[in-house]
């Protein structure tokens, strides 16, 4: 899915915003909500997938993730390469990412750039237990058979309020979660109502007029939900969009999001410890899409071999079907 793929290197457009600065993207400069799209399509494609397979490309990208901060990173460590390994923080961070539980981003003597985000090595590793969270809560959904219309329509109610209290900011990854919660059930919904005719250019004009609207009302990000989801799935299936040959090369969909903050990092440091948001992105992205396209060929496909290739029983697909 093309989408896909453009949804996961979008957030380098917004990542580029913090790093060029220290600070988030200040204005409409671009994908300024490319993280919220990413979850409206996972919403989409996870609820199209309901199968195991959908938890290990997050478990997988982890361990890339991860294990490449730990020991590529140590070409950036102020520190001495003995000094660095003895260090308890370097394993702090493997330990707390792995595990999940209240998350470290920073390894010993590491630092890029002089800005607030400039010691963190990869920031988009604070969403996977979200991810992770909603691929569960999507499998046990199946399982019940509760994707329904309405349940769905709840689980975005109840995100928006997440996003209305800004649960975001909570030491928890679950505050975290709830706040995205109404952007993948969105894409849920959206799955759902897939081949009812309800995705037309009619009611996208209707959801462009509303996320327009949205902005001086200041409801932007509160409103997303409902119109930009709408928008983003609308576009990824447009009739008139030719579809782009995305997986030509390969899934680099999870090593584009992952790769492309540790890679923008060390452009800004190699560049002096700033530079242009769209300078960075310009060379950032081809960087980042040869690292995923190593990642996947060398590391997430053959993981995914790992899994059990025996097709499941028709009773147990029919278990965990959703229903049309």
């Amino acid at each position: 899915m093309s989408s896909h793929v453009l949804g996961s290197d979008s957030p380098l457009y917004f990542d580029a915003g913090w790093l060029e600065g220290g600070g988030p993207l200040d204005g409409p400069k671009p994908a300024r909500e490319s993280g919220e799209a990413v979850e409206v399509v996972a919403g989409f494609v996870v609820t199209m997938r309901l199968s195991r397979r959908v938890v290990a490309p997050a478990a997988t990208v982890l361990v890339v993730g991860v294990g490449d901060a730990m020991f590529l990173i140590v070409l950036a460590t102020s520190l001495a390469l003995g000094d660095y390994f003895r260090d308890s923080g370097t394993y702090a961070y493997v330990v707390s990412n792995f595990t999940m539980i209240n998350p470290t981003h920073a390894l010993p003597g590491v630092w890029f750039t002089k800005w607030g985000a400039g010691g963190a090595i990869d920031g988009p590793l604070w969403t996977l237990p979200c991810e992770l969270t909603m691929y569960i809560m999507v499998l046990l959904l199946g399982i019940s058979r509760a994707i329904d219309l309405r349940v769905v329509a709840a689980l975005i109610v109840l995100g928006m309020g997440g996003i209305w209290f800004d649960t975001a900011s909570s030491e928890y990854f679950s505050g975290s979660a709830l706040w995205l919660l109404s952007f993948f059930a969105g894409g849920m919904a959206l799955y759902r109502l897939r081949d009812s005719g309800f995705i037309n250019g009619r009611i996208a004009l209707i959801a462009c007029a509303g996320l327009a609207l949205s902005v001086p009302l200041k409801a932007f990000i509160l409103l997303f939900p409902i119109f930009g989801s709408y928008l983003v799935i609308y576009i990824a299936f447009a009739p008139w969009l030719k579809p782009l040959p995305a997986a030509r090369f390969g899934d680099l969909s999870y090593g584009l999001y992952i790769y492309g903050w540790p890679v923008e990092q060390a452009i800004v440091w190699l560049n002096g410890g700033a530079m242009s948001w769209w300078a960075l992105c310009a060379i950032a992205l081809p960087v980042s899409a040869v690292f995923a396209f190593l990642s996947w060929h060398l590391v997430e496909k053959r993981a995914l071999r790992l899994k059990p290739r025996a097709a499941a029983p028709p009773a147990e697909l029919a278990a965990v079907a959703v229903e049309r």
